[in-house]
Parts: structure tokens; C-alpha cells; sequence
């Protein structure tokens, strides 16, 4: 895959791919990247637009300047104040995206590409922005990162697919205290609750390590990473024997493949594999 930068909605979100990695910054440094309506449709535009190209492998998503993402910015909040929240919001029943709303899909859309995505979050992660990164596969945050569920402070619930996202991560007594409270925590806490993978002074190195990492792999080592993927985002609402016969299912169309039959006579052998890509 050829490097090149593309732009999703104007300049609130920017791609670049480089050798099957995109990396997808949120682009409003000036305001920590908060949710504007022109910034939610640039991040489904962005993520809609991974989810058709060919070649790609992982994605990182990630924020310009100073942190991740502040949530909801303060001129959206005006307007709902000022009697404005119809058409600031539209009709929140509506189902745009499949099971989800405009600004629920913000969140699910990293959730539903079918490559990994691993979000690097420094500064901060607030309301909003701290559900876009629950729809990641891999969160690496920063120790002194700042996150929080503050949709309490404006009598609001989190109401970007958090919930759904959040029940996979953490215990129901630690979501309804954080919830319930709005509290901020660091980066440190996210881990030991269960929101952080783990920690990294430098968490867009590592998000970019461990992308290329995945990309470099075989052929069908790819596909089985897409696989592995589709089996944990059934995980939370499949019962078991249909979960059981979903591993059959991937794994019987990967098993005896060329490249899976290559990749065991390389490893047997102790040689690098000549995979032929298929994608």
C-alpha cells in the first residue's frame, strides 16, 4: 500500500496510510479536538472511508496537539442551553448507522472496521472523546492523561455507545461510581479499571509500534487477525454455542489455506515464509 494522506471532511480528521497502517488524527488542536457537528461527521466520514479500502491492516487513531479529545465543545453546549438542542442534535431515535445514531456511530464505527484499531490517548479524554476511544480494540493512554465519563456534569448520560462499549471493560459498581459522578481520573486509574490496555509515556509510538507490528505479518495472518477481530465483537451479546461454532467457522476457513500451510512448513523448517498476498 502506497503512502499517502487523504482528507475525510475537511480538515477536522486526516488519514495517512503508509505500508497498510492508517493513522487518523482528530485535527482541532486549538480546542483539544472537541465534538463539533463538522467534527462528528469528519470522524464517521473517516472511518467509513477505512472500512472500503483495500490493503489496510490497522489503524491508530489518535489527536492533534495537546490531547485526545475535550468531548463535546462549549458551542454546542450554548446552543442546547440557548433552547437550540433539536437542531444541534437531530432526532437521537433515529438509526443512521445500522443500531446506531449519528453520534453514536463517533464510537462503534472504530468498533465495526474490520482491522484492529488501537487508540493513543494523551492529555485528555473527556465525555465524548472518552467514548470515541472505547470503540477502539487497544487503548495505550499516557499516566498523567486526564479521562472522564462527564456527561453527569450536564445532566446528560454517556450517550455515544459508551455503555454498550463500557460493560466489556470494566466492573458495573466502577462505571456507575465514574457515571454517576463525572469524576476525572488519570491515565494510571484507567488502567487498574480496566479502560487502558497499558500505559506509555509516548502512547502514539507505541499505538504506531504495535500497527506495524500487525501489518507486517503473513497474509493469513492478517485475515486471522480480522477473524480474532470478528469473534471478540460477538463476544458480549452471543451465547456460547453460537460463539463456539463462529471459532469453527473462522478458524475452517483459514486452516490448509497455501500461505497457513507455508507459514507451518517456514516455522518447521526455521526459514522466513514466501507468502503470496491474496488481499
Amino acid at each position: 500500500m502506497q503512502d499517502k494522506t487523504l482528507s475525510a471532511t475537511g480538515d477536522r480528521v486526516t488519514i495517512h496510510v503508509s505500508v497498510g497502517v492508517a493513522e487518523v488524527t482528530l485535527n482541532r488542536p486549538d480546542k483539544l479536538n472537541a465534538l463539533d457537528p463538522a467534527m462528528f461527521k469528519a470522524i464517521i466520514a473517516a472511518g467509513e472511508r477505512l472500512s472500503r479500502m483495500a490493503g489496510l491492516r490497522a489503524v491508530v487513531l489518535t489527536g492533534a496537539g495537546k490531547g485526545f479529545c475535550a468531548g463535546l465543545d462549549r458551542e454546542t453546549f450554548a446552543s442546547i442551553a440557548g433552547g437550540g438542542a433539536a437542531p444541534t442534535l437531530g432526532n437521537l431515535m433515529e438509526r443512521t448507522h445500522g443500531l446506531a445514531n449519528d453520534f453514536q456511530q463517533a464510537a462503534y464505527v472504530w468498533r465495526t472496521l474490520p482491522v484492529p484499531v488501537i487508540a493513543a490517548i494523551h492529555g485528555v479524554a473527556l465525555g465524548g472523546g472518552f467514548q470515541i476511544a472505547l470503540g477502539a480494540d487497544i487503548r495505550y493512554v499516557a499516566p498523567d492523561a486526564r479521562l472522564s465519563i462527564l456527561e453527569i456534569k450536564w445532566g446528560l448520560v454517556p450517550d455515544m455507545s459508551g455503555i454498550a462499549l463500557m460493560r466489556e471493560l470494566a466492573r458495573s459498581d466502577v462505571i456507575r461510581e465514574l457515571s454517576l459522578t463525572g469524576r476525572v481520573f488519570s491515565g494510571a486509574e484507567a488502567l487498574t479499571y480496566g479502560f487502558a490496555t497499558s500505559l506509555h509515556a509516548d502512547p502514539l509510538a507505541a499505538a504506531r509500534a504495535t500497527a506495524k507490528e500487525i501489518a507486517g505479518r503473513s497474509p493469513d495472518a492478517v485475515r486471522a487477525v480480522r477473524a480474532v477481530k470478528r469473534l471478540q465483537n460477538m463476544t458480549s451479546d452471543a451465547d456460547t454455542a453460537a460463539i463456539l461454532l463462529a471459532e469453527s467457522k473462522e478458524q475452517a476457513a483459514l486452516i490448509g489455506s497455501p500461505n497457513q500451510l507455508e507459514a507451518v512448513r517456514a516455522g518447521v523448517e526455521g526459514r522466513p515464509g514466501r507468502f503470496v498476498d491474496e488481499e
